[in-house]
């Protein structure tokens, strides 16, 4: 019998229940009045408001929730190491055609290891359209392992790091023969064992993220200099 496997996570499916979650239609037909006004005043992509897909359009508080909630990067096309796939540059060309335009400024929202290395990771193409609204081009890859935002946690504050850290030091403890430190072992002994333990399970936590320059994700969505 075949077991139940979780399905990956779609970055985009992720953008729309956020979407959902902070407007009703009513307030997302108005947020995107707004944003039609404003075309009137700006210039960064002369998209043809009429002929976008309402479905496609994201808000920055949108896209930087989702980035920290799975430890992905917003950031611009140049500092993608992967190469576009043919079907981005033919949605590129096809908006290009239907909008009269030449479209600039594009950004990529992918996981951290996708600016470093080539990788097929789920990436989202966007093109800003003024307003702090980004339009979605294309998405290709695979979609985010089922477990990603619960594996990324503990990167969200440094308390849910020290969360991770306290739970280590209790199973840790728990799984240690106390008979090995001392020969009457009681209370003290065992909180003595979990200090200890939380102690030096916290310095490797340390030194790993300082070494190699970690942070945490709402620290990195956005940032093109710090290390994921």
């Amino acid at each position: 019998m075949k077991l139940n496997v979780l399905p990956r996570t779609n970055v985009k499916l992720a953008l729309d229940k956020i979407r959902a979650n902070e407007l009703t239609d009513k307030e997302q037909e108005i947020a995107l009045k707004s944003l039609y006004q404003s075309f009137e005043i700006r210039t960064i992509n002369a998209f043809k408001f009429d002929l976008l897909d309402s479905n496609k359009i994201y808000h920055i508080d949108q896209i930087r929730k989702v980035s920290i909630n799975y430890r992905l990067r917003f950031l611009d096309l140049k500092y993608f190491k992967n190469k576009l796939p043919d079907s981005a540059h033919h949605d590129i060309q096809h908006l290009e055609a239907i909008h009269e335009t030449k479209l600039s400024g594009f950004k990529i929202m992918a996981p951290s290891a996708l600016f470093r290395l080539e990788k097929a990771d789920d990436p989202l193409l966007f093109a800003p359209l003024g307003n702090e609204y980004y339009y979605l081009i294309h998405q290709w890859g695979n979609d985010l392992h089922p477990l990603r935002r619960i594996m990324m946690w503990p990167f969200m504050n440094i308390w849910n790091l020290l969360v991770l850290v306290l739970a280590i030091s209790f199973i840790a403890t728990e799984i240690m023969p106390i008979n090995l430190f001392t020969k009457s072992p009681d209370a003290t002994t065992y909180w003595m064992l979990l200090f200890f333990n939380f102690k030096a399970i916290a310095s490797i936590v340390l030194f790993y993220g300082f070494a190699l320059g970690k942070n945490f994700n709402p620290a990195i969505w956005n940032n093109k200099y710090n290390k994921a």
